[in-house]
């Protein structure tokens, strides 16, 4: 199956250079490139890529802005936004995340990291391995300017079970760790993992991990200790 691809970022010469990267991938096809927030949103539209890289700093509708409209349109459900950036300065990543992103990858990232990022998103699975992305989201939970309150109410649909499971989730545990820790098989860890995804409407692993953290099930610091214990 072939992923397809659109690349939206503001200056040319990373566009060109990412699709470079890209066409050396028999099974990615970048179909679409944009200049603007704007931009990306019309294409995505018109083309329904499975991926868009997604540049947060452009002019007009900037990256954060076009990823909540691409993410909320039901028209672009099998469409996932990959956020490109520099960790160590983007303010906007985190917000980024509750916005409908499935994660974010550096500018400086190697090549073959890319197209497997690309492929591991589009299967459906994290872009980030589980303690990466408990380490990314920590990192802006604790930036107060863009982690606004959600009510724990949100997760009342909730089995005992899945709340544990979510909490392991974003720990930074695999389904085969959580498997181990709860004594159960790692396909159940998947469909538990699953189900809460379904449960929550969130896209993904990624956003099954930020809404943990914007819910306070779980805080900077946990352990996977504190995680089983609080739910119990």
């Amino acid at each position: 199956m072939t992923i397809t691809v659109l690349i939206a970022d503001d200056q040319s010469l990373v566009r060109a250079g990412f699709r470079s990267l890209l066409r050396r991938s028999r099974d990615i096809d970048v179909v679409g490139e944009a200049a603007s927030g704007g931009e990306a949103v019309q294409t995505a539209r018109a083309l329904r890529p499975d991926i868009v890289l997604m540049d947060i700093r452009m002019p007009g509708t900037d990256g954060l802005t076009a990823t909540e409209t691409i993410t909320g349109d039901p028209g672009l459900a099998g469409c996932r936004v990959i956020v490109l950036t520099t960790f160590e300065t983007d303010e906007y990543v985190f917000a980024a995340l509750r916005a409908g992103a499935s994660g974010f990858l550096s500018k400086e990232i190697e090549p073959e990291d890319l197209r497997q990022a690309i492929r591991a998103v589009a299967g459906g699975d994290a872009l980030l391995s589980p303690s990466a992305t408990r380490r990314v989201v920590e990192e802006f939970a604790q930036r107060p300017a863009v982690t606004p309150s959600v009510l724990p109410d949100r997760l009342a649909v909730l089995t005992s079970r899945e709340r544990e499971v979510v909490g392991l989730v974003a720990a930074g545990l695999s389904n085969e760790q959580i498997a181990a820790r709860l004594m159960i098989s790692p396909m159940t860890a998947k469909t538990h993992v699953t189900r809460a995804i379904s449960k929550l409407g969130v896209r993904d692993r990624v956003q099954l991990v930020v809404l943990a953290y914007e819910t306070r099930m779980i805080q900077p610091g946990h352990t996977v200790a504190d995680v089983l214990q609080r739910e119990h």
